[in-house]
């Protein structure tokens, strides 16, 4: 991938969160507070120690929180394991990581966040608790979303280390939102065949894509003009890997529809590509299996994505399944 993605520093990142936790409080009363004899805020904030990412979330409800408001609004809906478990205890951090673990296999996770793989499975089944930095990091290796937790919880401009990738994302969803194609020209400027050219020709773009020249040259000025985008002298390099809107549920909405219209659009005139559906009936418990079976297939589609070796072409997959009463 031709990325420029930015990197964190979590033990910075976990010191900065219990610090805007903390408030104005001094470090003393913020550990009297949270119940603790020693001054542990001290710790916790010097980097001495860290506290468990159930003892975070432990101590944001202290400060006035509301953590499973917060859950829920990162997640987009409740989760199951949320109506039997307080966000402080470990069993719902454990739960919490499942669920952004999806398919991805523990030795991946592992990989990623550079620890062993007994470690990773012993956070996930929830036998040993992680440590606030591990946890974040394995939450940005799990899901990409670090920072829409956090940002749930506190002002994610508060945090110094996160400004940066924050502002980022925020360019991102902004470009996403006013102009939905630059999503697919970072990908095609991500294609061995672009790197190939001996320079960036305008409306090559385009033409892989079955967009206008107009609408590659509009978006290429916004990715410019949001740094998305960089120029190497001969050609665009994407600094952007994916946009994520659930923050947002506006703004998905947009690119939903934006991307059913051009399906809509190839379907009609016979152009490429598989355009499938089906209307059945079934019952309820039958409808919640098929659509468990699209989260699977979905993510399984996303880990291919992730492990594919080379940039060849841009392409789109769609999911749909819905009741035809609602």
């Amino acid at each position: 991938m031709l990325t420029d993605e930015l990197q964190l520093d979590f033990e910075a990142l976990a010191q900065e969160l219990l610090t805007v936790l903390r408030g104005k409080r001094s470090q003393t009363a913020w550990s009297r507070r949270l119940g603790y004899r020693s001054n542990v805020a001290y710790k916790w904030e010097s980097g001495r120690r860290y506290p468990t990412a159930a003892e975070m979330f432990r101590a944001c409800g202290r400060t006035g929180i509301e953590v499973r408001s917060a859950l829920v609004r990162f997640y987009g809906r409740t989760p199951a394991w949320l109506d039997a478990l307080a966000p402080e205890q470990p069993e719902a951090v454990a739960s919490l990581l499942r669920d952004l673990q999806g398919n991805t296999p523990i030795t991946e996770l592992a990989r990623r966040v550079g620890v062993s793989r007994s470690a990773v499975s012993r956070w996930l089944s929830g036998q040993t608790q992680p440590r606030l930095p591990d946890f974040l990091q394995l939450v940005e290796a799990t899901s990409l979303r670090v920072a829409d937790l956090l940002a749930e919880l506190v002002p994610p401009l508060s945090l110094p280390t996160l400004q940066p990738l924050w502002r980022q994302l925020e360019a991102r969803r902004c470009s996403a939102d006013r102009y939905p194609w630059t999503q697919a020209i970072l990908r095609a400027l991500e294609l061995t065949a672009y790197w190939a050219l001996p320079a960036h020709e305008p409306g090559w773009i385009a033409a892989r894509l079955g967009i206008t020249v107009e609408e590659e040259a509009r978006c290429l000025s916004f990715l410019r003009e949001s740094d998305q985008v960089g120029w190497t002298g001969t050609h665009y390099r994407g600094r952007a890997l994916a946009v994520d809107t659930r923050r947002d549920p506006r703004i998905a909405r947009r690119l939903r529809a934006h991307v059913y219209r051009d399906s809509a659009r190839r379907a009609e005139s016979g152009g490429g590509g598989q355009f499938s559906y089906n209307v059945f009936t079934c019952s309820q418990d039958d409808l919640e299996r098929i659509r468990q079976e699209h989260l699977r297939y979905f993510r399984a589609l996303r880990a291919i994505v992730a492990d594919s070796d080379a940039d060849e072409v841009v392409a789109v997959a769609g999911v749909q399944l819905f009741e035809l009463a609602d």
